[in-house]
């Protein structure tokens, strides 16, 4: 392209269109959150501290470390040990795979429930597929817009503790997809068989 006047405002007007599509991803993007991210300030003041910290680290040394480092979220303030499993068996690569455990407290604080439930049973290790299935499961009861109280996640992370120390070893995914399916219809939410929790 010439550098003269219409070059550069051909360039300018490809500058424009490419930050407006990426404005229209994010917003897109924003469109599928199950639950508000928590502010940049707050991960930002979480990153300070972990910066002190030696990577890759364990969730007990996590916990040991900033445990008493509170956030801020839509829905109320939230200790780093109410969201990362006090555990040797989740380690983290680096600061930013602990500020992406964080950034969604409800499921967060429901995952740290199960993970330590399985973590007294040795029989019962994740593999990172069902790690995710469950997460999943638990994102899609809370995007339930009627659903206030995160009563679903709540039933849902009660059964999975329950059936985890009951059986000592960890439901099928399915199991846990139809655990929460049921949830649902008996109250009153409609699940699609379309969707992931229509099973």
């Amino acid at each position: 392209m010439p550098d003269d006047r219409e070059g550069r405002e051909k360039q300018a007007r490809n500058r424009e269109n490419r930050q407006r599509r990426r404005e229209i991803l994010e917003e897109l993007e924003r469109w599928e959150e199950t639950e508000p991210p928590i502010e940049e300030g707050e991960l930002d003041a979480l990153d300070a501290e972990l910066g002190t910290m030696a990577f890759p680290a364990t969730g007990i040394e996590v916990v040991e470390t900033v445990g008493f480092h509170e956030i801020e979220s839509a829905e109320g303030t939230h200790d780093v040990a109410e969201l990362v499993p006090r555990t040797a068996a989740e380690t983290y690569e680096g600061p930013e795979a602990v500020r992406a455990r964080v950034q969604r407290p409800t499921v967060a604080a429901a995952m740290r429930r199960v993970v330590e439930a399985a973590d007294e049973h040795q029989s019962a290790e994740f593999g990172s597929s069902q790690y995710e299935a469950y997460e999943r499961t638990l994102r899609e009861l809370k995007a339930i817009d009627a659903d206030d109280d995160d009563e679903g996640v709540e039933v849902v992370t009660d059964w999975l503790v329950e059936r985890i120390r009951d059986e000592e070893t960890l439901p099928g995914s399915r199991d846990v997809r139809r655990r929460a399916a049921e949830f649902c219809r008996s109250n009153g939410y409609e699940v699609r068989n379309d969707e992931w929790l229509g099973v």
